[in-house]
C-alpha cells in the first residue's frame, strides 16, 4: 500500500506539471523510485493511472473538507465568528496544493475525460456541498438564517469566500498573502449574512 500511495502522489506531480498528454509511465515511475512494471502491476495503464489518481485524491481532499464542518456554528451568539472559521478552513483545503493540482487537470481534461469530471465532482465538491447545505438548513430552522434553498445557499457561501482566489493564484500556481485571503473570506462572510441573515 505504501507503494501504490508513492505511485498516486507521484504521478499527481507528474500530470500537474506536464499535462496528462505528456505525461509517461517512464516519468511517473523515476517520480515514484519504481520500476515501470510496478505501475502496471498497481494500477495499469496511463489512463487508468489517471483516473485513480484524480479520483482517490478528490476523495481524501474532500474527506479533509467535510472536516471543517465539525467546527460549524450552531448558534446565532457565534454565527459570523463561526461561518469565517469553516470559510477559513475551507479556504485552505480548496488551496492545498493537492487540490489545486487536480482542479486544474479536471478542468484541463474534462474534453478528454467527460465523465471522470462528473466522477470527481460527485465524490468531492457535491458531497461537500450538500452537507454544507444540511448545516445551513438546520440554522434556518432554528431560525438564525433566512434560507429557502439551501444547497444553492450553500454554493453561494463557498462562491463568496473562494471563487475570487483561483484567478487570483492563476489556478494555484502563485503565492497568495494571507491577509488578502482572510480579507476575502470575511468580505465573503460579510455579505452571505446580509444576504442570508435574519436581520439583513
Amino acid at each position: 500500500m505504501d507503494k501504490r500511495r508513492a505511485i498516486v502522489e507521484a504521478a499527481l506531480r507528474v500530470f500537474a506539471r506536464v499535462g496528462y498528454t505528456q505525461a509517461s509511465l517512464d516519468m511517473i515511475a523515476t517520480e515514484a523510485g519504481v520500476a515501470k512494471p510496478t505501475i502496471y502491476n498497481h494500477l495499469g495503464s496511463k489512463e487508468n493511472l489517471f483516473r485513480h489518481v484524480m479520483t482517490e485524491t478528490a476523495a481524501r481532499s474532500n474527506a479533509k473538507t467535510l472536516d471543517v464542518l465539525e467546527s460549524f456554528p450552531s448558534g446565532a451568539d457565534e454565527l459570523r465568528g463561526g461561518l469565517e472559521d469553516v470559510a477559513a478552513k475551507l479556504v485552505d483545503c480548496y488551496c492545498d496544493t493537492q487540490s489545486e493540482a487536480v482542479r486544474r487537470l479536471l478542468y484541463a481534461e474534462a474534453v478528454r475525460f467527460p465523465d471522470l469530471f462528473d466522477a470527481v465532482r460527485a465524490s468531492g465538491p457535491n458531497q461537500f456541498t450538500e452537507a454544507l447545505a444540511g448545516r445551513l438548513a438546520r440554522l434556518a430552522n432554528a431560525g438564525h438564517l433566512r434560507i429557502e434553498d439551501p444547497v444553492r445557499a450553500a454554493n453561494q457561501f463557498i462562491a463568496l469566500v473562494y471563487e475570487e482566489l483561483p484567478g487570483l493564484s492563476a489556478l494555484g500556481t502563485r503565492s497568495l498573502d494571507p491577509g488578502e485571503i482572510e480579507g476575502l473570506v470575511s468580505a465573503g462572510v460579510d455579505t452571505f449574512l446580509r444576504a442570508f441573515g435574519v436581520s439583513g
